[in-house]
């Protein structure tokens, strides 16, 4: 959404479409907008007591690589224990690899297209999910209080961290963890968006003093 500018062009290949330079590295701007949607799903809920408060605020810009100058190099995050370790904050399981977390940077080694918008979508959600992180950007965040009890760190392959849908180039109507084996879409031009849905937990207040929680989990 953000716009390009002399110091941030658009993303693309690195290569001069030639079959044996596919392992070279490419580069993709992100965007991390707060989504109306999570707003209005929440207001038409709120009288069925089914939903807590969020942490977003609809359409504002919590994070655009554009104005971002770490997401054009490596430091300090290639200094990141993650970034030099294989297996390490990777986005992965036993039978496929579809990038690293770290370093957090719009360049990474992936020749399908649709796993290198996923991979950026990840890391650019891992940063606004975190306080204190060598980017510019605003904190995703909400603070925890007596009943409310708000998402944390987004994890790679942690569903309880959050999940994503895909908004574009396809609309999906499931929410998945990255990687996953569901449809795999390739973008025209190389734009891709999804919606992070996020649990958050809550109480309905019923005196002044906030006792205890007890957690049941079901298998």
């Amino acid at each position: 959404m953000s716009q390009t500018n002399n110091q941030a062009q658009g993303g693309e290949w690195y290569t001069t479409n030639e079959a044996h330079e596919n392992n070279l590295a490419m580069f993709k701007n992100s965007d991390v907008i707060g989504h109306p949607g999570g707003a209005v799903f929440s207001e038409m809920m709120k009288d069925y007591s089914y939903s807590c408060p969020g942490a977003g605020t609809m359409f504002f810009p919590y994070f655009l690589s554009v104005l971002d100058v770490s997401w054009r190099q490596d430091l300090p995050e290639a200094l990141y224990p993650a970034s030099m370790i294989p297996g390490l904050r990777e986005i992965t399981d036993l039978t496929q690899t579809w990038g690293n977390v770290h370093p957090r940077t719009g360049f990474l080694h992936q020749s399908d297209d649709y796993k290198s918008g996923a991979v950026i979508a990840q890391r650019s959600g891992d940063i606004v999910t975190r306080n204190l992180q060598p980017h510019v950007y605003w904190p995703l965040l909400a603070k925890e209080s007596p009943g409310y009890w708000p998402a944390g760190e987004l994890i790679e392959h942690d569903a309880k961290t959050g999940k994503w849908q895909e908004l574009t180039p396809t609309l999906s109507t499931t929410c998945a963890v990255f990687p996953h084996s569901g449809t795999q879409t390739q973008a025209t031009y190389g734009d891709y968006a999804w919606a992070l849905w996020r649990p958050y937990a809550c109480c309905e207040r019923k005196g002044q003093v906030f006792l205890f929680s007890i957690d049941f989990d079901t298998p």
